[in-house]
């Protein structure tokens, strides 16, 4: 999202105004970026590894709890719980990030061409994306998961085909209503092809709601790869994912093993609320009247 120098103002009052969701904005923002940060210096914080078990660890196996030396402790195989939680963050931000920016890529322009050429082309777009959008997105997941297999790009592609249609309609409701503008018609008389009035006319002023859109999924997507971890259908089993790690966890919790259920389980949670609150944030931002009567003007 570009913010103009006219819009600076209105945009640090609304993040600095304690009356307002820009609070819950910023914090989701610092949450966002505490697991971004986490993700990119991961092998720094990584104590026994998680691709190989030590030898000489596994020679005398025995489950530890949170300690100095393990933080969030070990799991019954042998691998240590925070490494484990934070290569996971890693590996959600790559799938997570790769998943919404292929849907964007594909959903932005479908609907941009969409909306401004209508015609024959815009009715077999819209019913071939209300078609997808009516699915449930974690069983369309599922069962694309079934078909690429498994791997970061596969899963990544399995989750972004549940998002396209939602970038789809509201690029191509916003083009179709910005297209009517004068700006325009004044460009289309003085015979700016059509690629011209999409790039230099039209997409600046109909992408506004993308970046809401890119956190809000993003934060859902997390929660899918998630679920086909969960059934075994993400990532590879040696790579760590928070969905899989539960699995694994949950046969161990009536033991009294609850540690390598709750780091997981606390890692996705706060990247989803991180997540959501930025997107929440910017959604109210980006659309003043969802604003209440806060003293922001326009």
């Amino acid at each position: 999202m570009t913010i103009t120098k006219r819009q600076l103002p209105s945009f640090l009052r609304f993040a600095k105004n304690p009356n307002l969701s820009g609070q819950l904005m910023l914090i989701g923002l610092g949450i966002t970026l505490f697991f971004i940060f986490l993700a990119f210096f991961a092998p720094v914080f990584q104590a026994w590894g998680w691709l190989q078990n030590p030898k000489e660890f596994l020679s005398n196996l025995q489950v530890q709890p949170p300690s100095a030396k393990h933080w969030f402790g070990t799991s019954s195989l042998g691998y240590d719980v925070f490494s484990r939680t934070v290569f996971g963050a890693q590996a959600a931000l790559q799938v997570v990030i790769l998943a919404t920016a292929l849907s964007m890529l594909i959903g932005v322009p479908l609907g941009m061409v969409s909306g401004y050429l209508g015609g024959r082309l815009d009715k077999v777009l819209l019913f071939l994306m209300d078609s997808i959008y009516t699915l449930p997105g974690l069983l369309l997941s599922v069962t694309l998961a079934f078909v690429v297999g498994r791997g970061i790009v596969n899963a990544a592609i399995a989750i972004s085909i549940a998002y396209i249609p939602q970038y789809y309609r509201v690029v191509r409701n916003h083009t179709v209503s910005v297209k009517t503008e004068v700006f325009i018609e004044a460009a289309q008389a003085m015979g700016a092809s059509t690629w011209t009035v999409l790039s230099r006319y039209l997409f600046f002023n109909v992408i506004q709601s993308v970046p809401v859109l890119f956190t809000l999924n993003a934060a859902d997507a997390i929660l899918v790869l998630g679920g086909l971890g969960f059934l075994g259908l993400g990532l590879p089993e040696e790579v760590p994912e928070w969905g899989h790690d539960l699995k694994q966890a949950l046969g161990a919790l009536p033991t009294g093993i609850w540690w390598t259920t709750l780091f997981p389980g606390l890692g996705m949670t706060f990247m989803v609320v991180g997540l959501s609150l930025l997107g929440e944030g910017l959604n109210e931002f980006v659309n003043p009247r969802l604003r209440r009567d806060n003293g922001i003007r326009k």
